[in-house]
């Protein structure tokens, strides 16, 4: 059997009801955690770009776009997945290197919406599409991801994946849907080295690749039935190593969503690990800018190939250097989304305690990455004295995890310029099994246009 066959065995399978509560309650956090990205990056200027672009396209009223106003689903697609990425605040599984909530919620939820599916239907199907691109990304990690956004490529799977399940598609359909998600697979690094917008295309067209090969399937348009494992295939294709048994190893007797990690600083999560263990040290030695001679980061490899930017010129960019984010965690002692600003980006304060900064890769991180994304920090004060503190596991990973009322929190510090009132809405995801998907979404529209009377 093929590994799209038993990954459509798997999807097919699949039932709400074999979920534990666990698992729910967690995939609860997850969307209200793409809610709060998407709310937050809703108005950044690429996401209104593509909103202003499917305003020109037009289309039919299916579902509803974060950003007000309903049109087709591949459009919402294109709208909320962009919007849901672009303040760097939304999830992260580790041994896969998939931003999944990005990619596979706005599907997920576009096809809910259009087709009148409750949020039994939507959790189910949200847990399978993370299932499978988590088991996809860990197959080809970490050499696919040197060049190929993984969020972009394995993440298609996982939005067709989640589509076919809320499309009731049968097994030999969902293997079409994976077929045609792989060839479609792009997204190349290449962006960071200008600080492009390119990032937000990346996952707008994966959702909506996702949805287009699952409904392409749903009229038996056929694809390749090895794009996986084939000679010509995503494996062999798009990276150097891979492990096929990643894709089978315990397929339906485990849920990979909850190995999900949740960002709590505004920017690439390669940078948290350094991050926390700065944090760490200003807060329990009391130090000050004034008092620090130098700042030595040692980390993984992939932290120096994605974030080893001394000189950001844009906020987006300063949110992929590790230089400036530890930077403004020593001056703020926060790196939330109102600590990115133009302000701090040329904060002369932080622009010189960014030149005491170094960072270096070391065997050690290098080595437990991508199981374990860690980092050692010491700091060098101007009395001489020296402080250490090191982590495998920034906070928000599931071995440091972040309590529900923390995400809450997390949630309301993304929205409370966005919405009215955060807490009611989070009330509503916590609800989701009990509401249909139209219930919610246009109503959010109707909030969101109201907040202010």
């Amino acid at each position: 059997m093929t590994l799209s066959k038993k990954l459509a065995e798997y999807t097919v399978h699949l039932k709400y009801e074999d979920l534990p509560l666990e698992v729910v309650e967690f995939t609860k956090i997850c969307i209200l955690d793409w809610y709060g990205s998407a709310l937050a990056g809703k108005d950044e200027k690429p996401v209104q770009s593509i909103k202003e672009l499917v305003e020109e396209w037009g289309g039919n009223e299916q579902c509803s776009l974060i950003t007000g106003g309903k049109s087709s689903i591949g459009n919402a697609c294109l709208v909320n997945a962009a919007s849901s990425h672009i303040v760097e605040l939304d999830d992260i599984h580790k041994s896969s290197i998939i931003h999944a909530g990005t990619v596979v919620i706005p599907a997920a939820i576009a096809i809910a919406e259009a087709y009148d599916l409750t949020g039994k239907e939507l959790i189910t199907a949200i847990v399978a599409g993370y299932e499978v691109c988590y088991r996809i990304g860990e197959a080809v990690s970490p050499s696919h991801y040197y060049y190929w956004h993984n969020t972009a490529t394995c993440g298609t799977f996982g939005s067709a994946a989640a589509s076919a399940k809320l499309l009731n598609l049968n097994v030999e359909q969902i293997a079409y849907a994976l077929g045609n998600a792989g060839t479609q697979a792009a997204g190349l690094w290449e962006f960071i080295e200008d600080g492009a917008n390119t990032k937000q295309l990346h996952t707008a067209k994966a959702a909506y690749n996702g949805v287009l090969a699952a409904m392409l399937a749903r009229k038996n348009f056929s694809s390749a039935s090895k794009i996986l494992e084939g000679r010509r295939g995503f494996f062999q294709a798009m990276s150097t190593e891979y492990n096929e048994e990643k894709i089978t190893e315990q397929l339906g007797k485990q849920f990979k969503i909850i190995e999900n990690s949740f960002k709590i600083h505004a920017s690439c999560r390669h940078t948290h690990p350094a991050m926390d263990c700065v944090l760490q040290l200003v807060q329990e030695h009391n130090l000050t800018h004034e008092s620090i001679q130098n700042i030595d980061i040692h980390t993984y490899q992939t932290v120096l190939d994605i974030t080893d930017n001394p000189q950001p010129d844009s906020i987006y960019a300063s949110k992929f250097s590790s230089q400036f984010c530890s930077a403004l965690i020593a001056v703020n002692q926060s790196a939330s989304l109102k600590d990115f600003t133009k302000e701090s980006l040329h904060s002369p304060v932080i622009r010189e305690l960014m030149e005491k900064v170094s960072v270096a890769a070391d065997p050690y991180f290098t080595g437990a990455y991508p199981e374990k994304w860690g980092a050692k920090v010491e700091i060098t004060l101007e009395n001489g004295m020296k402080v250490k503190a090191s982590t495998d596991y920034p906070k928000g990973d599931p071995e440091n995890q972040a309590a529900k009322d923390e995400m809450v929190a997390k949630f309301s510090n993304m929205t409370s310029d966005k919405i009215l009132h955060p807490d009611e809405e989070a009330a509503i995801i916590f609800d989701l099994e009990n509401i249909k998907i139209k219930n919610w979404l246009p109503n959010v529209n109707y909030r969101l246009a109201n907040q202010k009377v």
